[in-house]
């Protein structure tokens, strides 16, 4: 039952070879900073006396929001491992029109930090299709319902590990400066009942990581949702694309930007930050041609420099489009980007057109053992 995940779950590399020196920081306070959800709460209260970087002037940073949170995420998506990507992915990037640029201080933001190197990462907007999602969408449905993973059994552990980076405007005193992460390795790992998990995160966790066990912030024991999935959760929703979407659209009303916006959030969320079985995987994206103002973008790069065709939505709000990017011949899915493409958000508006706000390639998804264990340690 050990092994790597197939189709819409790309195969394993070797994440873990060459890395870059990491430096260890606090995490900027960017698209993703869930300052609320419980897991960045044990980060801040059990681990920022050991890891905090000191002081550099006497006003520390505070890195504003580039745009106003959707809404706290769960540690099952959105936290995962940040770690250096290897040089080769990282040239692939740059390579490919996604520009990452160094500090001129050499220390990456200013505060000795390698994580932020600034000024911005950036690339070519890609032109919107709004007729052709609803035929894309179903080939990548089609591809994602003939595949099926290894089941996981409950002594078992889903490993993900992803490459991202989020920009975000990084204030000092009174200076407000607009900075991008170096591209990072992200790895967690999730029992199918979500009651032991790991997350491994050096510059916020520490070298070994952290433990996702215990209660929430207040005190009760974590409850199983669309935005904190377990792999037994998402084994009992719906397969049908229209029940499915309704109970997407109930369970999330309220919340984000909009219904519509919502909607295509949480189920890239799903696609992106768990194990799907592959009837539900074929549903999501069934439900996701549903939503009002999905487009087709021709051309899109992930975070590790792979190319491909993209589902995306445009935030109005925002001026944000978030794509979904997928193999052109698999339709394998490959990862994630959002992109200022209209408008300027961030603090006065330093957030232009062509900036990526936020990039993931999803490298590898896996079914493994114990904590801790490389898919490539999986027998």
């Amino acid at each position: 039952m050990n092994g790597k995940l197939s189709q819409p779950h790309p195969a394993a590399w070797e994440e873990t070879k060459h890395l870059l020196p990491s430096a260890e920081r606090e995490l900027p306070a960017g698209r993703h900073q869930f300052h609320k959800e419980r897991l960045m709460a044990r980060i801040r209260d059990d681990l920022r006396p050991a890891d905090a970087t000191p002081a550099t002037s006497a006003t520390p940073a505070t890195p504003a929001r580039p745009a106003p949170a959707a809404k706290p995420r769960s540690p099952f998506l959105r936290r995962a491992v940040l770690l250096p990507v290897t040089a080769c992915a990282l040239a692939g990037a740059v390579a490919t029109g996604v520009h990452v640029l160094s500090g001129e201080d050499g220390t990456g933001d200013g505060s000795g930090s390698s994580v932020a190197t600034g000024p911005l990462l950036t690339t070519r907007i890609g032109a919107a299709d709004p007729n052709g999602a609803t035929q894309l969408l179903g080939r990548i449905s089609l591809a994602a319902a003939e595949t099926s993973g290894p089941a996981v059994r409950a002594d078992q552990f889903v490993y993900i590990g992803s490459t991202t980076a989020t920009t975000y405007v990084k204030t000092v005193g009174d200076k407000s400066t607009l900075v991008s992460e170096e591209l990072h390795l992200r790895q967690t790992w999730n029992s199918p009942d979500g009651a032991k998990g790991w997350l491994i995160e050096p510059g916020n966790t520490g070298r070994d990581g952290i433990t996702l066990e215990g209660p929430t912030e207040t005190g009760k024991a974590p409850t199983a949702n669309l935005n904190a999935p377990t792999y037994n959760y998402l084994a009992g929703l719906p397969t049908d694309p229209d029940q499915l979407l309704q109970k997407i659209y109930t369970e999330t009303k309220g919340q984000g930007r909009g219904p519509d916006q919502e909607a295509f959030t949480t189920i890239g969320d799903l696609l992106r930050g768990s194990y799907p079985p592959a009837a539900l995987a074929g549903a999501l994206y069934k439900a996701a041609a549903k939503i009002p103002g999905v487009v087709t973008v021709d051309g899109a790069v992930d975070a590790a420099g792979r190319h491909g065709v993209a589902v995306a939505r445009l935030d109005e709000t925002s001026g944000q489009r978030t794509e979904w990017i997928f193999d052109r011949e698999t339709f394998v899915f490959l990862g994630e980007r959002t992109v200022q493409v209209e408008g300027t958000s961030g603090k006065d508006g330093m957030i232009k057109p062509g900036t990526v706000v936020f990039t993931v390639a999803v490298t590898t998804r896996a079914v493994v053992d114990r904590i801790k264990q490389a898919p490539a340690q999986a027998g």
